[in-house]
């Protein structure tokens, strides 16, 4: 705050007062500077693998998304060509449905975490309000049941 004190007329110089605004802008960029790379950073989970799980728990009539190591997809053991054919088969399948919007999701354990994501994301435009993730037995081969290396 200035004052003058010469003999000019009573002229109050008013200056705002920025150090409070300095002080918030500090915090606030303390603050993003923390924050931003824990959410940058993502969720990061592996599936877990299954001893006496249930032999085809999903049932005759549920949908199944697959996604094998190429980041291709499959509906039902069907391949499907794209993203984009794959939201169209998915929102005809969960339009006609009224009351189960569940999807099991199978994936192979060395995809991206962005890839898994981006069929959820697909999954969950199309409709789908519940995922289920499908794990495999421990003593079974990969993922729809391709052989392992060295395998007969």
């Amino acid at each position: 705050m200035a004052i003058s004190t010469g003999n000019s007329s009573s002229s109050v110089k008013a200056d705002i007062n920025v150090t409070p605004m300095i002080d918030v802008m500090l915090v606030l960029l303390i603050i993003f500077m923390i924050v931003t790379p824990l959410i940058a950073a993502g969720f990061k989970a592996t599936l877990p693998k299954g001893k006496n799980l249930d032999k085809d728990p999903e049932g005759s009539d549920e949908i199944v998304l697959g996604i094998d190591a190429g980041g291709n997809y499959f509906l039902n053991g069907a391949p499907v060509r794209s993203g984009d054919d794959l939201l169209r088969i998915l929102t005809d399948k969960y339009n006609a449905r009224t009351d189960d919007k569940t999807m099991y999701f199978k994936a192979d354990q060395h995809l991206k975490y962005g890839q898994i994501q981006a069929g959820i994301e697909i999954a969950r435009k199309a409709g789908v309000r519940v995922v289920a993730a499908i794990t495999e037995p421990t003593s079974t081969p990969g993922l729809f049941g391709a052989k392992k290396e060295g395998e007969k």
